[in-house]
């Protein structure tokens, strides 16, 4: 069984999904890939403990008080690539930022590979099915871009500015899909 809920934040509404036991997705309303990985059916629920640890993790992080991501118990489905890709997000710290190139050469490090693809590592950031709690939104652009994010580039700025980044040091992009 497949549960959801939703949640007002300050970057707006909410919906989070889960299956019995783990976070299966945090999507913001109108997001680019809205419930691209949400089950069909899903009862919607408050009663849910993962739902309701998720909901609590994310009053402390609007809050500034920077809840772990290792607190909660996380299943994004996606390829084996991408759960690797992910995997890496959770690991840059609250209020930093990473390049997709970091993020590629990591990932290449650790699937055995010389180098990874640029495209492919924008790819599995862009799907990230667990927004918020698995920090997309820390990735920039080598050359200091705030390059798209499926939420959509004022709400990337609003959580890095939650986070207490400067992004007065990036250049915003003047088109794209993800404005």
């Amino acid at each position: 069984m497949y549960y959801s809920t939703s949640y007002m934040s300050p970057v707006g509404n909410l919906l989070l999904a889960s299956s019995d036991t783990s976070l299966i997705g945090l999507w913001i309303e109108g997001q680019k890939y809205f419930r691209a990985t949400a089950p069909e059916a899903m009862e919607e629920r408050k009663d849910i403990p993962v739902l309701n640890a998720a909901k609590d993790w994310l009053d402390r992080y609007f809050s500034r008080k920077k809840p772990a991501v290792s607190e909660l118990s996380l299943a994004p489905a996606g390829s084996e690539f991408r759960r690797i890709v992910w995997d890496i997000l959770c690991e840059i710290p609250y209020g930093e930022v990473a390049t997709y190139g970091e993020i590629g050469r990591r990932a290449a490090e650790r699937m055995g590979k010389a180098s990874m693809s640029g495209q492919a590592v924008g790819g599995a950031v862009g799907h990230n099915p667990i927004s918020i709690i698995i920090p997309c939104h820390r990735i920039v652009g080598s050359n200091k871009s705030l390059t798209g994010y499926a939420g959509g580039i004022s709400k990337k700025v609003q959580l890095l500015q939650l986070e207490g980044v400067d992004t007065s040091q990036f250049l915003m992009p003047k088109k794209g899909t993800a404005l």
